[in-house]
């Protein structure tokens, strides 16, 4: 079974961009290649954008929700994930 990362990536104009991939550096390098189009619509105008944080987990469903746990983060919230993953462990 292949793992699935859920990633928050730092955009060049401070705004943070939450995502799930199973391949992390090609996904970074999607959202930072305007040519491919690949990247977020959210992270085109953004770049360049840098990994900030990363998690492993299972499968799909479960990136998917824990994707759906940080977006619901304010941008406090998530700069205390990034600083400290352990500090903030959602359910």
């Amino acid at each position: 079974m292949q793992a699935w990362f859920v990633y928050i990536v730092h955009c060049a104009d401070g705004c943070l961009y939450t995502g799930i991939t199973t391949d992390l550096e090609r996904r970074i390098n999607e959202h930072n290649d305007p040519a491919t189009k690949l990247g977020a619509r959210f992270t085109r105008g953004r770049q360049p954008v840098t990994l900030v944080y990363q998690q492993q987990l299972a499968d799909r469903s479960s990136a998917t929700r824990r994707e759906m746990e940080i977006k619901a983060l304010n941008k406090q919230q998530k700069q205390a994930l990034i600083e400290d993953p352990a500090i903030n462990q959602l359910k």
